[in-house]
């Protein structure tokens, strides 16, 4: 749990985004009748240590306009919901804020199940600084247990999952290890030098997931989707390249992407059932098909054996 005083930024940072603007007074008021406050108001120097703390923290600056009777507000509150690693701070942040103010509602905040291996971030962050190689004992799904010598260059959460992605000497290539399948981490002392032309935003530019393949290129992925998946489509994204280039009213709409065509990007339109159909590239289309009349047929199987 996150200190005191951290809650104290939080609160104050997502006070103002959610109201825009607000006097010094009216920003008391809320305090006092917050858990936060303990029904005391906030006295006028907290108020502008934890500006100046906010600013520090994410970035932003929380500015006073004199010709509105002296309001408050976030000067480019764009650049909290732009800048991932500022979202994911404030986000972290935020949850930690809204379990300590809910303490006594445990039974009622659920939370996803989270696979181990977060306890690893702070080494491989220090590995990453210091640009030292990192050891891993590590264990597949598969069952195979192995050791690997990686130079970390960027790390990547996933479903839920942390991975790893780096230069691995046993295997001779870039590739990602996961987190939760880690069984011992440990940092050393050589040294690398990171790589120039390495860029994590571009590593995983063309792909969903974290698998990667330098063999495979970018192509146009078409689908159709219906009911309310145009909805979750269009407010969260499949992938940076979604462009919506046709909708029939409520009948059903039609995405673009430039994806290389991967295992994960299969699950997650599989995963979207009968409410997407894949379109092109045609290879992909019937893959899809494919498998769909594979996973009927085992359920054809599976009936027949119980009518006997």
């Amino acid at each position: 749990m996150i200190s005191k005083t951290f809650n104290r930024y939080i609160w104050l940072l997502n006070t103002l985004l959610q109201q825009k603007r607000l006097t010094f007074e009216e920003i008391s008021y809320r305090w006092k009748d917050s858990y936060m406050g303990d029904g005391k108001p906030m006295p006028l120097r907290t108020f502008h240590q934890h500006r100046n703390a906010v600013e520090e923290l994410f970035g932003v600056e929380i500015k006073c306009d004199p010709s509105r009777g002296y309001e408050y507000y976030i000067e480019s509150p764009e650049l909290l919901r732009t800048d991932r690693n500022r979202q994911w701070l404030l986000n972290s942040f935020s949850i930690s804020n809204m379990i300590e103010a809910g303490h006594n509602m445990s039974d009622r905040i659920l939370f996803e199940d989270i696979p181990h291996g977060t306890e690893y971030l702070q080494l491989i962050i220090e590995a990453m600084q210091q640009n030292k190689e990192l050891v891993f004992d590590y264990q597949s799904f598969g069952g195979h247990h192995d050791t690997y010598h990686m130079q970390p260059y960027a790390m990547k959460v996933y479903h839920q999952r942390w991975y790893v992605v780096g230069d691995i000497t046993e295997i001779g290539e870039i590739r990602n290890l996961a987190l939760d399948r880690t069984l011992e981490l440990e940092l050393t002392d050589k040294t690398f030098t990171f790589p120039r032309n390495f860029n994590a935003k571009k590593y995983y530019a063309n792909t969903i997931g974290v698998y990667v393949n330098d063999n495979l290129k970018p192509v146009k992925v078409r689908i159709r989707a219906y009911g309310y998946q145009v909805d979750y489509l269009r407010s969260l994204p499949l992938h940076r390249t979604q462009e919506e280039v046709k909708c029939k009213n409520k009948e059903f709409s039609e995405f673009e992407y430039r994806l290389c065509i991967t295992p994960e990007l299969m699950s997650s339109f599989l995963a979207m059932g009968e409410n997407v159909e894949m379109l092109e590239p045609t290879e992909l289309r019937n893959e899809v098909k494919r498998r769909l009349i594979s996973n009927l047929e085992r359920y054809n199987h599976d009936e027949k054996k119980q009518d006997k």
